[in-house]
């Protein structure tokens, strides 16, 4: 959950518009790609993670990817390479199974190794698809992508369905669209990679922010349930999550966190959309808003716009009937809540460090209190780390150095 652009700072997007024509390559297989890329045989233009466009939109030396990630406020130290980034486009499938596609923003070292390790970088909150790393290039979760890669690894970071270049609105929350969009970057990012002759390792190193904090842990559980034939997990470093989803919605109904009238908005009109919590607007939206909300949340408004356009408290936005809704969830929506709320109530085959701040006034701290009880409780391998009094944003910016120094030890 990250809405820490909400002030509306203009972001300055790449100046790169040539795009790329690419022969469309295997991504099926499964031996080790980095120990001996080959020469890939031709995949099925329509197959789940079958690469569609690809546009440059980074090329950077060493010290313009120090200068780039000094500039977001995260640190350089780990930076050995120059990077290389592009936004693919691939095909994909929707949370009801029906083919779309998504974009993503695939980063690659610009080093003479043949056989890179692979991050998955899955990112926070957002509300905007302009945001995202594939399309601006002030993105923090670019910068991200940039510092990863300049660490010698291939970086996938998926848009998610809905932003970036992808068709139709974000199913924000949605634990199946969440897994296939990111596993099916992997397989764009493998596709994309083998063109060079380049080879990405089974293991994936995944990591993620805010939203991305559960979903690092859903993409590492289905890649260890192999619902991919070539991917495994390889280590899981997530930070600042809402794992208690359950318990964030109701403490954003009672204004208990930061901006939560815009949190429990755009949680309540996507997933109205995807399993119809109320049958009107009026049945959740206090008038005048009713008129209003659903259009808000279309991808194509920023979050400074939405935030300019709703009341500061969800107590004036909802109705007292939605409200209580939220607080105690019953039927369809606390099983469906149910499963966002055990996202780490499993056994991982590798390591898990969560990353989280007590300073955190947007996702608490007890929220990675709670992940870590429930990877304890399964026997997993865990350690919670707390990078300090600092906000939500703040909080993985602390983070990212150690992550880079986990992954480093990651088998």
């Amino acid at each position: 959950m990250n809405f820490s652009r909400i002030d509306g700072r203009s972001a300055k997007h790449a100046a790169l518009a040539l795009v790329c024509a690419v022969t469309v390559l295997a991504a099926a297989g499964c031996g080790d790609d980095s120990q001996r890329p080959s020469s890939p045989a031709h995949q099925d233009p329509a197959a789940r993670g079958s690469v569609v466009s690809v546009t440059p939109v980074a090329d950077l030396n060493a010290k313009e990817v120090t200068a780039r990630l000094t500039k977001a406020g995260i640190d350089t130290t780990p930076v050995r390479y120059g990077v290389r980034a592009h936004r693919i486009v691939y095909r994909t499938i929707d949370f009801k199974g029906e083919p779309t596609t998504a974009s993503e923003l695939v980063a690659m070292p610009k080093n003479d190794e043949r056989g890179l390790r692979v991050v998955s970088w899955l990112h926070g909150t957002e509300v905007y698809r302009g945001e995202v790393a594939s399309v601006n290039d002030e993105s923090s979760d670019r910068a991200t992508a940039l510092l990863f890669a300049s660490t010698g690894r291939a970086v996938s970071a998926p848009d998610y369905l809905g932003l970036g270049k992808g068709p139709g609105t974000h199913p924000y929350g949605n634990p199946k669209a969440t897994v296939t969009a990111a596993v099916d970057a992997l397989r764009a990012t493998r596709t994309f990679a083998r063109r060079d002759g380049r080879g990405l390792g089974r293991r994936v190193l995944i990591s993620g922010f805010s939203q991305g904090g559960p979903a690092t842990m859903l993409v590492g559980r289905a890649l260890q349930q192999g619902v991919d034939p070539y991917f495994r997990p390889g280590a899981l470093a997530p930070v600042a999550g809402p794992f208690d989803l359950s318990g964030f919605e109701a403490a954003a109904a009672d204004d208990k966190v930061e901006r939560s009238s815009l949190y429990l908005a755009y949680f309540a009109t996507a997933w109205n959309r995807m399993y119809g919590l109320y049958g009107t607007p009026d049945q959740a939206f206090r008038a005048p808003y009713d008129k209003t909300v659903q259009t808000l949340f279309d991808g194509n408004h920023k979050a400074s716009e939405i935030a300019a356009a709703l009341p500061k408290t969800s107590k004036q936005l909802f109705t007292e009937e939605f409200l209580q809704k939220m607080r105690h969830p019953t039927g369809d929506l606390r099983r469906k809540l149910k499963v966002m709320d055990t996202t780490c109530d499993w056994r991982p085959d590798v390591p898990v460090h969560l990353f989280h701040a007590r300073g955190d006034k947007d996702v608490s701290f007890a929220n990675s209190l709670r992940c870590r009880r429930q990877l304890s409780a399964n026997g997993a391998d865990q350690q919670l780390s707390d990078v300090g009094e600092f906000d939500h944003s703040t909080t993985v910016l602390k983070a990212l150095p150690q992550i880079v120094r986990e992954f480093d030890t990651a088998r």
